[in-house]
């Protein structure tokens, strides 16, 4: 990997961290949907990071989502359990952002603050 490629990983993650940061202040002020939005993109920055870190990249979320499922759930270098975290933030925030009327609430968002958390961390370790 070159420089520019590991400091673009620490850059990646870095950016993951301060927007999970924005999640949880977010939380505490009762806005669910943006929560989900920032939950959603705090795991992105992770996920794109280690494509980084492999050589991979896509200019799009789905493309971004489509690797990281064939790369690292399928091969079982992500467990299924925290990329489905992964997985459901996407739709969610697909929802949230761009769909009237969809309303996230506390008792479903809660849930998955802790398993957005999970997910940087895990991704942490192999970056």
């Amino acid at each position: 990997m070159t420089e520019w490629s590991k400091d673009l990983v620490l850059s990646r993650m870095a950016r993951a961290d301060e927007t999970l940061e924005d999640a949880h202040i977010l939380a505490k002020a009762g806005r669910w949907n943006a929560c989900v939005n920032r939950l959603y993109y705090a795991c992105f920055y992770a996920v794109s990071a280690l494509l980084v870190r492999d050589g991979l990249s896509s200019s799009k979320h789905a493309g971004v989502r489509g690797l990281f499922n064939k790369r690292y759930v399928k091969t079982g270098k992500i467990p299924k359990d925290l990329a489905r975290t992964y997985n459901d933030l996407f739709e969610r925030r697909q929802e949230g952002d761009y769909i009237d009327f969809v309303s996230f609430q506390e008792s479903q968002v809660l849930p998955w603050i802790s398993k957005a958390e999970e997910l940087i961390g895990y991704i942490a370790g192999l970056v």
